[in-house]
């Protein structure tokens, strides 16, 4: 048997006012500010294409300048090597050298194994 949902009767009033005293600060200070600009944009260019050489460390044939990223790229190309070759180190069996699957162990809908009795 469920029963209802019960409205929470024991509010507490200084932190829905601490929230609603916030929440004028950041209206009043988005609305008073000055120093909105016009958005600039990008350059004339193709921006993936200038991402794809920034990540190779080819800054120079970019159309629009940036960083360089090739160790970046290479330290997260050898992480996931290094966690792929982790799962397929974890799945393989000790001894057949075979991959561990659901339809090998038959198992309850409790959990245990059916060599559990």
């Amino acid at each position: 048997m469920t029963s209802r949902p019960r409205l929470n009767d024991d509010i507490n009033v200084v932190q829905g006012l601490a929230a609603f005293a916030l929440f004028g600060v950041l209206a009043l200070t988005f609305v008073t500010s000055t120093g909105w600009s016009a958005p600039a944009g990008f350059p004339d260019g193709s921006v993936t294409a200038s991402i794809g050489y920034a990540m190779f460390d080819l800054t120079n044939q970019a159309a629009i300048q940036s960083e360089p990223f090739l160790v970046s790229f290479l330290i997260i190309a050898v992480v996931l090597d290094a966690a792929l070759d982790g799962a397929i180190l974890l799945a393989k069996r000790e001894g057949g050298g075979g991959l561990y699957g659901a339809s090998r162990n038959r198992l309850r809908t409790d959990g245990g194994t059916e060599d559990d009795d």
